[in-house]
């Protein structure tokens, strides 16, 4: 019997090394920034990528889906640090894993998928606006932690306009404007990279003397301890369900979004999203041992490394794999690179997840449809991720409601309603 051709080629390896390697650039402040806020030792949030990735890229359905550190954990995992230091992170993960793994066995993935595509594309622009916020104290180098809403964030900002510097913002400008013309004119080029490194060398060139990505130690962080007790029962499981709920939301919304922007418009298989929460709940376990923050989706890294040219599952293993060289041998240029650099491709990114196509075609859209994506966008910069899903589902659930009474006669009972939609299908 013949075996089949390998079909992974030079060029293959080349954009999924480009991929991995702008991807790894962004997760590093991202992932220091949202440990420190949960208070944890910053270098674990670097961590959850290294231990996550690799098994995420074997197991997951979506090759192109990158994980790491997010924001949409820290109010789980902080409050659980501050009660119980290290320890009562690593039980909180550990338990909303163990979650995770239910999800996936259950086959409650798949429900999920089944989001409306409004509310994926709200969410998607929503996402998109969160970045560019997020990014802002960076970007002006006005003073602030960046912890609130981004509401609130944005009131900051306004309010501490005269304290922006220029040095940051013309960093930051300088990598968006070179993604920009780079995109536009050569798309195949890795844009974000070159923004990196142009931007690196002006910073050089000038003398700025901006805040750099640093050096930091590649030596594994001990396994975290803690002890179980019968309180847990009430503290630790409600808490660790409730991440497990956020955190399954969110990586599998924003595994829809990679493969839309990824130009890949098959509807996904019932299997693949009960595979992908079973995947990131196995790693997820590996982490939550050494205390390390749950992993979910990153549109940022994953959109980045799509930008670049990753195409397969080794992009998120050399995005694992640059990260560690990047902390082992962080003495050389990588550590010099300016985090205002950083904060203008994360920016750049969250302009590309806006989706202006989808702004311009509101007019044209169901009322439904435009009322779900304008609610998930605006709610998921003013709420959070969760809120804006299940608000913008519960359109389509009025709008359910509402044809089923109208089959039921439009003036019956709600008891007689309840029971036509109880009914069998013919």
């Amino acid at each position: 019997m013949q075996l089949p051709k390998l079909r992974y080629t030079w060029k293959t390896m080349a954009g999924d090394l480009s991929g991995g390697f702008i991807a790894a650039l962004i997760a590093l402040p991202y992932g220091l920034a949202m440990a420190a806020l949960m208070g944890l030792p910053p270098v674990l949030g670097v961590f959850t990528s290294l231990l996550t990735s690799p098994i995420t890229a074997i197991l997951g359905r979506n090759p192109v889906l990158i994980g790491g550190t997010s924001s949409v954990t820290v109010p789980f995992i902080a409050e659980a640090v501050r009660m119980h230091g290290i320890g009562g992170a690593a039980k909180v993960s550990l338990v909303a894993s163990v979650f995770m793994m239910a999800f996936s066995l259950m086959r409650l993935g798949r429900y999920v998928s089944m989001v409306p595509h409004a509310v994926v594309t709200g969410f998607s622009c929503g996402i998109g606006g969160m970045m560019v916020v997020s990014q802002l104290f960076t970007i002006t180098g006005i003073k602030g932690s960046g912890s609130g809403s981004m509401v609130e964030i944005l009131a900051v900002i306004a309010q501490r306009l005269t304290q922006a510097r220029f040095q940051p913002l013309f960093l930051s400008l300088l990598v968006i404007g070179m993604c920009v013309v780079i995109a536009k004119l050569w798309p195949r080029l890795p844009a974000p990279l070159i923004g990196v490194g142009v931007a690196l060398i002006a910073a050089r060139v000038f003398a700025m003397k901006e805040a750099q990505v640093g050096v930091l130690s590649l030596e594994l962080p001990p396994f975290a301890g803690f002890a179980w007790s019968p309180k847990d029962v009430f503290s630790v499981l409600p808490t660790g369900f409730a991440l497990a709920f956020v955190s399954s939301v969110n990586i599998l919304i924003t595994s829809r979004v990679v493969e839309h922007f990824r130009g890949r418009h098959i509807k996904m298989k019932k299997v693949d999203a009960d595979v992908e929460l079973g995947a990131y709940g196995i790693s997820n376990v590996i982490a939550g041992m050494f205390g390390a923050p749950m992993s979910v989706g990153i549109p940022a890294r994953s959109l980045a490394s799509i930008r670049c040219g990753g195409t397969t599952r080794m992009s998120n293993i050399f995005h694992a794999a640059v990260l560690a060289a990047v902390i082992g041998f962080g003495s050389g240029i990588l550590a010099q690179i300016p985090l205002a650099a950083l904060a203008g491709v994360t920016a750049w990114m969250g302009f590309c997840l806006l989706d202006w196509s989808a702004w311009r075609r509101i007019p044209k859209m169901r009322m439904i449809d435009a009322a779900a994506f304008l609610s998930t966008a605006l709610l998921v910069l003013c709420v959070n991720a969760v809120a804006a899903v299940g608000v913008g589902c519960a359109f389509y659930g009025v709008e359910f409601l509402m044809k089923k009474w109208k089959v039921a006669g439009g003036d019956a009972p709600l008891g007689e309603l309840h029971a036509e939609i109880g009914k069998p299908r013919a």
